[in-house]
């Protein structure tokens, strides 16, 4: 990979680590699945109307804002709602990684040499080490719910290769606007009508950064550049660099609650 787009792949990953103390801010005030369809409502609108669709088959542009929408960020949302710390949920999520490599190596028959599998057994060994030992900032629930969303997130990398588009930015903007709809459904199944309700009475300027945070830097720029590299370079290279993330997500998690770092 070359160092520009290396570094790019660095500040996306300090971006989604702060991301998820961003998202626990913004559950102080709304329902996980709520503020995870205003996510998505605002990645699509207005710039659905400004933006071309992508060149690709609708039914990649669906199943990728179903899955990342709602498997991926809606589900983090929830697993955090339920107990994990965001700290231990940017970890967790990392699953995703050896999720992806196994998988594009089955779908799309990338190679991985005998280095990358003596990296992956040690990463995965420290993974499963941290994840272990526990403090009170990690719930059977919350556990099962962010190893489904990672899950779901290895299948968005795979869509990206499989749909094989250029038009990243647009093909990101138009599969947001099918994540909203079901999960402002979801969070009326959950909760009730009150998520509707209450939701001026709850929401603050906190709230409001959450989903800018989220909609901006987060989505927007961090897949952008991210769906990019997968574009440009093999599955297997690119999602390891997001082992990055649980640093800067434990890092974000020290400073916005002083979760302490060490074990």
């Amino acid at each position: 990979m070359k160092r520009n787009d290396l570094l790019l792949a660095v500040l996306v990953t300090f971006i989604w680590g702060i991301n998820f103390s961003v998202i626990k801010l913004g559950l102080t005030s709304l329902d996980p699945f709520i503020l995870s369809g205003l996510r998505f409502l605002f990645c699509a609108i207005p710039l659905i109307f400004f933006i071309k669709r992508p060149n690709v088959h609708f039914k990649y542009i669906i199943t990728y804002g179903l899955l990342f929408g709602i498997g991926v960020w809606g589900i983090v949302s929830l697993g955090i709602y339920f107990g994990i710390s965001a700290g231990m949920a940017s970890l967790v999520l990392q699953m995703s990684v050896f999720f992806t490599v196994i998988l594009a190596s089955i779908i799309l028959n990338e190679a991985i040499d005998i280095s990358k599998k003596l990296a992956f057994v040690i990463a995965l060994f420290g993974l499963t080490l941290i994840i272990s030992v526990t403090d009170g900032s990690v719930t059977i629930l919350g556990l099962i719910l962010i190893l489904i969303a990672a899950l779901s997130m290895s299948f968005t990398n795979i869509i990206i290769k499989t749909a094989g588009t250029k038009n990243v930015f647009s093909f990101i903007v138009w599969a947001s606007v099918f994540a909203p709809i079901p999960l402002f459904l979801l969070g009326y199944l959950t909760q009730g009508e009150v998520v509707y309700t209450d939701f001026f009475l709850n929401i603050d300027s906190v709230a409001i950064f959450s989903i800018l945070f989220q909609v901006y830097p987060t989505t927007l720029f961090g897949y952008w550049v991210w769906n990019s590299l997968l574009h440009k370079y093999p599955a297997s290279n690119v999602a390891p660099i997001t082992l990055l993330v649980p640093i800067f997500g434990m890092i974000g998690s020290s400073l916005f609650f002083g979760k302490k770092l060490a074990l």
